[in-house]
C-alpha cells in the first residue's frame, strides 16, 4: 500500500500553488479539509492517520454508517 502523505504534500506544496496559482488562502482550506478527511477516515478504519492509504480513502468507507 502507499503512503498517502507524500501525494498531499505535493498537491498542498506544489501542484496548487505552482501549477494552479492557487492562493494562499485556498491552499489552506484545502489542507484544512483533507485533515477533516484523514482524521475522519483514520478514526472510521480505527487507526493513525500516518497509517492510511491511499486505497483505503474510497467511496464505500465514506458512505458507510
Amino acid at each position: 500500500m502507499t503512503a498517502l502523505a507524500p501525494y498531499l504534500t505535493t498537491f498542498l506544496r506544489e501542484h496548487l500553488p505552482k501549477e494552479k496559482r492557487a492562493s494562499r488562502q485556498t491552499t489552506q482550506t484545502y489542507a484544512y479539509a483533507f485533515q477533516l478527511l484523514v482524521c475522519f477516515a483514520a478514526t472510521r478504519l480505527k487507526t493513525h492517520p500516518s497509517q492510511l492509504a491511499i486505497e483505503q480513502l474510497d467511496a464505500r468507507l465514506m458512505v458507510k454508517s
